[in-house]
């Protein structure tokens, strides 16, 4: 339980790492965005709410004008409307319109500051007066700028960067608005020198269209409540203030001139009806006795009963006659279609008694034919005179068949049309009693309706002479505070913060999910499973091939020490009492370039600090790089050593004459003695050198004059050297690289180590950023080194 909630823990550290490394980037962005912030406040326009509340008055509380018509629930609508209709009517696009026409919303004088700019609402030093129709100015989109010179002119541009023209007062000068005149509303313009003002006229339907976003209408409870509240965030408060207790007055307006339009409509209506009734009534009843005399009818109920009765008896007639021509139809098919002699259906129902005894005797004869054929063949006289006869019988009935069937297709049609003519007269009955009902009840209405309209046009006379707003004003437009609602300061702030620490964080995040490549040494370790991860080694500068020195106590020292102390325990554990000779040590990689070399240059020159017998063997022949770190600036030969220093393993193996301890040369590097074999020259042959028996000889030799053999091979996904000699190996190290080896990758070495094709795989990272160092970077390598704090650093 301890352990699951101990890696749980090592997780979730693991997961917020990156972020709390990066933790100048959040403090950064959260000041960048708190001044951002700050700013808004700072220059941002205020704006205040104003409110106001109205009361909507249904039909009984206000005095409708259609109360004459009250008894009739189709024309008085049953009440009051909806007070979401109400809504609507009251932030319409017509009635903003209206209210951007008359307060003249569209056409705005500004006085243009440094940062911010300020509209003057009923306090602007000067009037704007434009010559041209109103369909004309509200209608055009413009702006022009004016500054006020002295008290009896003023400067006029088109652009606020424009050219300048001088205008007096009172003198009319073209805009793209038409002629303008401007005249003064102050006496003296001392205090307003030099100030420009910006001169707005937008088209009134983008001007509405604002204002209709801007206000807000609802109602507290839409089930119970017909009070309506209507606010607005402006940041003029008068302006504000105006355009509410315009918009009420505005829609009670419109509502009384409804009223008025419905007053004369029911008027002219009543009026009309009345003289149209008052014809109707004389016709009525003539209608009645033109119908009755037109149709013939006296008794409609008797002579449905008489139609009835006779409707019945043609149908049963017809179903018989239907009856008889399916069966004479389907005998006469049957006889068409026989070419023999078989027997015929006997008593089908026919009504012809001929047809039936012609069947009868038809099928007597084809019986005594088919008996006398048992015993004689067709030839014989008897049946050929039965066949005769037989022949003559299928004629007769043939012509029997033609003539019932014609008979009784006549019946059919006959029957059929006789019928059709009663249900007529059957089916005509109800239409005509319901329009006889139809005339009758006309006759009742039209009397009443007459009689009614005459009282309700006393009664609409008194009703149309008075018409009250739709609504009672609860509150006037008020402001609701002195302090502005926008910008609200708080929020501002809190997003500004969040803002602030959610711009790292999606950045950082982002780019550990795309991020596929291996980081450090933990997150290799989760990859790779049972696999030892031996250590991991910091990133350090391109600028030149670094060698440890002797008693260096740097990150890359510590890392290799440690390194070096995992190998060991690694190599003890694995390694029998019985096998003889030094440990041979295999280092590889994915690609080149993942350091490797690196790795095994200075692994040797650690085990070398230890007083140990350490060979560096080059066995990346292909692309030898160890004589890079063993350069002159890094070594110094020992007076005479055994080996040709022009010598190396691909000399060893391709010239039988080259023995081992030619090929091996001894020096110092950073005062350390370090036995080095070189790769050689690069061979056409590569892989066929490595498998030779040779190389098998050079391991042996090396193996029993060493402590350690480290061996620099090749990459083992671009080439297959590796694989060859990999057999000869103790421990095998493969090396990835922070940033550049794929996690993918990984899954390759894996493989080959299932496959029993690496020996004992373990792995290194290098490259490591000091930042994402593992366990290493979290305790700090270099114990014991002085390091100075940051805040003296000058």
């Amino acid at each position: 339980m301890s352990s699951t909630t101990s890696k749980s823990t090592l997780d979730y550290k693991a997961l917020v790492k990156p972020y709390f490394k990066n933790w100048k980037w959040f403090l950064i962005c959260v000041i960048i965005a708190l001044s951002l912030g700050f700013l808004q406040i700072r220059y941002e326009t205020p704006r205040y709410e104003i409110k106001s509340k109205i009361q909507i008055l249904d039909d009984q509380t206000s005095n409708s004008e259609l109360a004459a018509f009250k008894d009739l629930q189709f024309l008085s609508g049953g009440g009051g409307g909806e007070i979401s209709d109400e809504i609507e009517i009251l932030g319409s696009r017509a009635n903003i319109i209206e209210i951007v026409k008359k307060l003249e919303l569209n056409r705005s004088i500004i006085e243009v500051g440094n940062i911010r700019n300020t509209e003057t609402y009923l306090n602007s030093p000067f009037n704007v007066n434009f010559l041209a129709s109103d369909s004309i100015v509200n209608n055009t989109d413009t702006e022009f700028f004016i500054s006020l010179k002295s008290d009896s002119s003023f400067e006029y541009a088109s652009t606020e960067d424009g050219p300048l023209d001088i205008y007096p007062y009172g003198k009319p000068f073209n805009t793209a608005a038409g002629e303008v005149i401007v005249t003064p509303n102050l006496t003296s313009f001392d205090n307003l020198k030099d100030r420009t003002y910006r001169v707005s006229v937008k088209p009134l339907a983008m001007v509405a269209e604002i204002y209709q976003e801007r206000i807000e209408i609802f109602v507290m409870d839409e089930l119970s409540s017909n009070i309506i509240t209507i606010s607005l965030q402006d940041p003029i408060k008068q302006k504000g203030k105006d355009i509410l207790n315009m918009m009420v007055a505005n829609y009670n307006e419109g509502a009384i001139q409804d009223k008025k339009a419905i007053a004369d409509r029911t008027s002219n209506f009543i009026n009309d009806r009345i003289a149209d009734i008052y014809g109707d009534l004389s016709t009525v009843d003539q209608s009645a006795e033109d119908f009755k005399a037109g149709r013939g009818i006296a008794d409609i109920s008797t002579q449905t009963s008489v139609n009835l009765n006779i409707g019945a008896t043609s149908q049963q007639e017809l179903q018989n006659a239907s009856v008889q021509l399916d069966i004479a139809s389907s005998m006469k098919d049957l006889i068409d279609g026989q070419n023999g002699y078989e027997l015929l259906p006997a008593n089908v129902g026919l009504a012809d008694p001929t047809i039936a005894t012609t069947t009868a005797r038809f099928n007597d004869l084809a019986l005594e034919r088919k008996r006398l054929l048992e015993s004689s063949n067709e030839k014989n006289p008897i049946i050929v005179n039965l066949d005769q006869q037989l022949d003559g019988l299928k004629r007769s009935m043939r012509s029997s068949l033609n003539s019932v069937t014609n008979n009784l297709a006549l019946q059919v049609n006959s029957l059929s049309s006789q019928l059709s003519r009663i249900n007529s007269r059957i089916y005509s009955a109800p239409r005509n009693e319901r329009a006889l009902r139809d005339i009758t009840r006309q006759q009742q209405t039209t009397e009443s309706l007459y009689l009614y309209l005459l009282q309700k046009r006393e009664e609409a006379q008194i009703t149309f002479a008075s018409a009250s707003p739709k609504s009672k004003i609860i509150d006037d437009a008020y402001l609701v505070s002195e302090l502005p609602v926008s910008p609200k300061k708080p929020i501002i702030m809190l997003a500004s913060l969040i803002l602030g620490l959610l711009l790292p964080f999606s950045v950082i995040y982002i780019k550990n999910l795309v991020n596929n490549k291996v980081q450090n040494k933990i997150g290799l370790e989760r990859l790779v499973g049972n696999i030892p991860v031996l250590a991991e080694l910091p990133k350090i500068p391109r600028k030149e091939n670094v060698l440890v020195k002797t008693n260096e106590r740097t990150v890359l020292a510590e890392s290799l020490r440690i390194l070096r102390t995992n190998l060991d325990y690694i190599l003890k554990s694995k390694k029998k009492t019985s096998d003889a000779g030094g440990n041979t040590i295999f280092i590889t990689s994915s690609v080149p370039g993942e350091g490797k070399t690196l790795v095994a240059s200075n692994l040797a020159m650690i085990y070398a600090n230890t007083n140990k017998k350490v060979l560096l063997l080059g066995a990346d022949i292909r692309n030898p790089k160890i004589n890079r770190f063993y350069s002159d600036k890094n070594r110094n030969k020992l007076g005479k050593s055994s080996g040709n220093h022009e010598l190396g393993l691909t000399d060893f193996l391709v010239d039988g004459n080259v023995e081992s301890k030619d090929i091996i040369t001894s020096m110092l590097s950073h005062n350390q003695a370090i036995d080095v074999i070189y790769s050689g020259k690069i061979p056409p042959n590569p892989a066929e050198l490595l498998m030779s028996e040779r190389m098998a000889e050079l391991i042996t030799y090396v193996r029993q004059r060493y402590d350690y053999i480290i061996v620099d091979t090749a990459p083992i996904m671009v080439v297959s050297d590796t694989l060859m000699i990999s057999k000869y190996a103790d421990q095998t190290l493969y090396v990835t690289r922070a940033g550049m080896t794929e996690r993918k990758v990984i899954e390759f070495p894996l493989k080959l180590n299932e496959e029993g094709k690496l020996k004992n795989l373990s792995f290194i990272v290098n490259g490591v950023d000091e930042t994402n160092l593992g366990y290493g970077g979290k305790y700090g390598y270099g114990y014991g080194k002085s390091v100075k704090k940051w805040w003296k650093f000058t």
